[in-house]
């Protein structure tokens, strides 16, 4: 799938993005541009794996990006147990 073609279907749901330096930001994905800038929502950081912070609305710059995934079903549910 064409990288613009996948952040479209992507729209309003969860992805995880990780970074060149290592860290991994899992949010909703409420746009993208042309350049394939991301803004995230409900965004939590790790680092190394580990869990480090609710961020919320997050502005991650394209050329920091290593990869784009859809976000486990386990980081989509966390939110929600946590709120409980």
């Amino acid at each position: 799938m064409a990288p613009k073609a996948f952040l479209q279907a992507m729209g309003n749901q969860r992805v995880s993005v990780k970074l060149k330096w290592g860290m991994e930001y899992t949010g909703r994905l409420v746009s993208a541009d042309t350049y394939m800038n991301l803004q995230l929502a409900d965004t939590e950081e790790f680092v190394d794996g580990a869990f480090a912070g609710n961020l919320g609305e997050v502005l991650i710059r394209c050329n920091n990006v290593l990869y784009i995934r859809a976000a486990p079903a386990a980081a989509a549910a966390a939110p929600s147990a946590a709120a409980q």
